[in-house]
């Protein structure tokens, strides 16, 4: 089974995830940011995760600590519950459209920590979510997963849309990814051997 389950405790914040890779979409969200919530269930649904997430952190200073360790948390899980990534098919993509908005979110389980974010919104905030805190997120999502990402806004103008199209993206980039290749018979996807 490649499931894992992670705490992280700092001054700032206690995070606590349980993640499962071949899962039913299913997501158990505890946060204090609702608008994130709804991001990280778009990952769970669209990636056939099972997501459990428990935060608590300093949200009268600001939510940033809280999102940020959030994903270094989900990170550390994806990485542990992935193991050696024999058979993986490594590499995934999607583009997601939401009426106007439209993005791409490409994956390489390399082993190798990389955010290329080039997403601009047209407010700052989506409710009180500050909309910074997604590529903070992605960060420590992918230095602690150790994965390649690019995301890419291709269009929209609406910043609730837009910001779902990413979370949707990665889950459907990340799904493709993490999917065994039955004709992989057991090898890791790399020339190297190891990822």
């Amino acid at each position: 089974m490649r499931t894992a389950n992670v705490v992280r405790k700092t001054l700032e914040t206690e995070v606590s995830v349980a993640l499962a890779i071949d899962g039913e979409g299913r997501s158990r969200l505890k946060t204090g940011l609702p608008f994130f919530e709804h991001m990280l269930d778009q990952v769970a649904r669209h990636g056939l995760l099972d997501l459990t997430v428990e935060a608590t952190g300093d949200l009268a200073v600001d939510a940033h600590h809280t999102v940020e360790d959030v994903g270094i948390t989900i990170g550390q899980a994806l990485f542990k519950a992935m193991g050696d990534k024999t058979g993986l098919i490594r590499y995934g993509h999607a583009y997601v459209p939401l009426d106007e908005a439209l993005s791409r979110v490409v994956v390489d389980l390399s082993g190798r920590p990389g955010l290329f974010y080039r997403v601009t919104f047209p407010r700052a905030r989506v409710n009180d979510f500050d909309v910074d805190l997604i590529e903070e997120f992605l960060r420590g999502f992918v230095n602690h997963a150790q994965v390649t990402v690019h995301v890419d806004g291709l269009a929209g103008h609406n910043a609730h849309h837009i910001a779902e199209t990413l979370f949707k993206g990665l889950g459907r980039a990340l799904r493709m990814a993490l999917s065994v290749d039955p004709r992989a018979h057991g090898q890791v996807p790399s020339t190297k051997g190891s990822l």
